[in-house]
């Protein structure tokens, strides 16, 4: 009998570290921004949110505009995070600091994009939404800039753009007709405080498990 109860105490012992070990486990998971997940980027600086929309631009390259909102209920601002064309991310899985990947933009199906071209109000490098049904070109491609190993949910980031050595940017230039009060969204070649970014709601997607859902959606 001894024995018996021994053997049972710790079998609950093991069962109850083991489910412990996985909520850990599974608390850890949602710290992280994630491939295939779903979301709106805050500019820490500006508190406006990375917005697209079916509107071009009137000069330089003609794309789909890339602006900032202070709406934080727009539909338009929602943008998936997807891998390199040559090398897909895992879904479900960290984005790594140092990453490259892409942002397609979810209503329209375009990539963030930059070029050089000039943007219409700062003068900086235009910043677009590019290509079709998600495909564009390698001028898609952006590093994720952040200290640790992973990119954390809770921590600001910089996005470098890797064809063109600038970082996604907002100095707060406001256009009028027909997008009046959105803010200008450009790339910079210099690291300062108006490239922070942050992950807010959004779909976060887990490895083999259903998305977790932040805030909307």
């Amino acid at each position: 009998m001894v024995l018996l109860h021994a053997i049972r105490v710790f079998t609950k012992t093991i069962l109850v570290f083991l489910f412990w070990s996985n909520c850990e486990g599974r608390e850890s998971e949602l710290n992280y921004v994630t491939c295939g997940s779903l979301v709106k980027l805050l500019n820490t600086r500006h508190n406006v949110r990375l917005h697209s929309h079916d509107v071009k631009y009137g000069s330089g390259s003609g794309q789909q505009s890339v602006t900032g909102v202070e709406n934080a209920d727009d539909a338009n601002s929602y943008w998936r995070i997807r891998g390199k064309p040559d090398g897909p991310c895992q879904r479900g899985v960290a984005i790594k600091c140092g990453e490259a990947i892409r942002f397609t933009h979810m209503k329209t199906g375009r990539n963030l994009h930059t070029h050089h071209f000039s943007s219409p109000l700062s003068n900086n490098q235009e910043v677009s939404a590019f290509g079709e049904n998600g495909e564009g070109d390698d001028l898609d491609i952006w590093m994720v800039q952040c200290d640790g190993s992973h990119w954390e949910r809770d921590d600001s980031v910089r996005l470098k753009h890797v064809g063109t050595d600038v970082f996604l940017s907002v100095t707060g230039e406001q256009y009028g007709h027909p997008i009046r009060g959105q803010r200008e969204v450009h790339g910079m070649s210099l690291a300062n405080q108006h490239n922070w970014w942050r992950a807010m709601e959004g779909v976060f997607i887990q490895p083999s498990q259903e998305p977790l859902r932040h805030d909307e959606l």
